[in-house]
């Protein structure tokens, strides 16, 4: 049952009773250590008897000592209490810092010490002393320290690819898989490639929660790149969402990117950061030690305290940039460790010839930028977004609008005259800008008006702003002035309907 009032200072749950064998003797030893007499009731020959040396007895540790000789043939047994009010408190701000040591917990580490991923601690949980592991705690306080809500790169995990999941003969720039992340060049680009969307099902990278990557298959080497030619893989962040980073005033913030590499080649990599709004860049290299590896690489970027601060718009903020293969123009001076007025030749010193070879191949997955300074045992863990919110921020960049089957609708509108319809096209979300538009083939779209479908001689898009755009479908004939239409695919189900806004 319950207590009454404050609960026992001491509970003596193994030893609440205990019974003598009794003799000529007054003194007898108790099975459990006391304060005093007070701390048991005794009962002999079934009469309680009163503590005290004036009475029957007195107790101390585990001496009783009675004030008379029993005999053999009594019974004897004694109950013992807990102290009904806790009589031990320290004072007031007695407690010192010197007396919470490892003497005091043992194996603990000392306050003000930084505590390793295998300490324990003592919290308090209603009153009871608990062990807590230390590594849970770091893993929530990790994330008090991550001033971003959301991810700072939005499909990190290479998990969306709305343009497609392979692309061949790639000797250009553009996006052509995994969205946000596209392909660049300058000057004679190095090779020709395949970019696949890959489907993971082993390795260290799939262990650690990724499904997908961006994989880039060498499919013409270039052993002797042109001084002006480079390969790398981009992403853009739109100045605004960089304003946490406070480059260009003394609070400036560093950051730590970190993400899983697995490429054919081993040696020096290089990942760059660059600032247009400043013109100041910064990178720094990378090893990979194992051909055909899934490995972790964390990399630290210094805070950038100087220059013009991040313009707060929808424009490049910072272009991050991953090395493939370079030209000597990228690859001839001192490598930029710290941020510096932007030089080509310190670029992209030391990054190895990916593209030298038709059996290389270079991939990438769980990309990840956080604010401040971390190692790869502190760094926050990756914010993996279900597959919905991730597609919704890929398409404030990004959309398509594809049929699958025949007949299916794209927008619903009215009819002006005989030959032309209109229809507004509604975007997933607003995009970062008013978006260029594209459609397939103008003959892959019908007119639906009344009981007539009616096929289309042309498509274009007007007024095209952030939200939506008017969409012009016209026909030869057939249509009835001031109904209502609804546009759809010819039937073949290959119409088509993106937005491009990409930085």
């Amino acid at each position: 049952m319950g207590y009454v009032g404050n609960s026992p200072a001491e509970k003596y749950a193994s030893f609440a009773v205990q019974h003598f064998t009794t003799s000529a003797t007054t003194g007898y030893t108790l099975s459990h250590a006391v304060a005093n007499e007070n701390d048991i009731r005794l009962v002999i020959n079934n009469v309680v008897q009163q503590p005290g040396a004036s009475y029957a007895y007195v107790a101390s540790g585990t001496t009783l000592t009675l004030s008379a000789a029993t005999s053999g043939t009594d019974t004897m047994y004694c109950v013992f209490l807990g102290k009904a009010v806790q009589t031990v408190v320290p004072p007031e701000s007695s407690i010192t810092g010197a007396m919470l040591s490892d003497t005091v917990i043992s194996g603990q580490s000392a306050l003000g010490a930084t505590p390793a991923d295998t300490d324990e601690f003592l919290v308090s949980d209603a009153g009871v002393l608990k062990r807590v592991d230390y590594s849970y705690i770091k893993a929530s306080t990790t994330d008090e320290f991550r001033p971003n809500a959301q991810a700072l790169i939005i499909n990190g995990s290479m998990a969306v690819a709305q343009r497609g999941t392979s692309t061949a003969s790639i000797t250009g720039g553009g996006f052509y898989t995994a969205d946000r992340f596209g392909t660049n060049n300058s000057g004679a680009f190095i090779g020709t490639w395949t970019q696949t969307q890959e489907s993971l099902s082993s390795g260290d990278a799939f262990n650690d929660g990724f499904a997908k990557s961006l994989k880039m298959d060498n499919t013409t080497a270039n052993a002797s790149p042109a001084a002006n030619s480079q390969c790398r893989i981009d992403y853009n962040f739109e100045g605004q969402d960089l304003q946490l980073l406070k480059h260009g005033t003394a609070s400036a913030e560093k950051t730590t990117l970190s993400f899983w590499i697995k490429a054919t080649k081993t040696g020096t990599n290089i990942v760059k950061m660059y600032k247009p709004d400043a013109d100041r860049s910064c990178s720094i290299a990378y090893t990979v030690s194992t051909t055909d590896t899934w490995e972790y690489k964390v990399l630290n970027f210094p805070a950038d305290t100087s220059g013009a601060v991040i313009a707060n718009d929808n424009t490049t903020g910072i272009q991050m940039s991953f090395g493939i293969a370079m030209g000597s123009n990228f690859t001839s001076g001192t490598l930029a460790t710290t941020w510096a007025a932007d030089a080509s030749a310190n670029a992209f010193v030391g990054q190895v010839n990916n593209a030298d070879n038709t059996s290389n191949n270079w991939e990438i997955t769980g990309v990840q930028l956080e604010v401040g300074e971390y190692t790869s045992s502190t760094i926050p863990p990756f914010q993996h977004e279900t597959y919905g919110d991730n597609l919704f921020r890929c398409q404030r960049y990004y959309f398509k609008n594809n049929t699958v089957s025949a007949s299916m609708p794209f927008a619903s509108g009215v009819v002006s005259g005989t030959t032309n319809s209109r229809a507004v096209i509604f975007y997933p979300q607003p995009m970062r800008s008013p978006p260029t538009l594209d459609k397939s083939s103008s003959t892959d779209f019908k007119v639906f008006c009344g009981s007539t479908n009616v096929d289309s001689t042309n498509v274009a898009f007007y007024y095209p702003n952030n939200y939506q755009a008017l969409l012009y479908v016209d026909v030869s004939s057939g249509l009835t002035n001031g109904q209502g239409a609804v546009i759809i695919d010819d039937g073949g189900g290959n119409a088509f309907i993106e937005g491009n806004a990409e930085l």
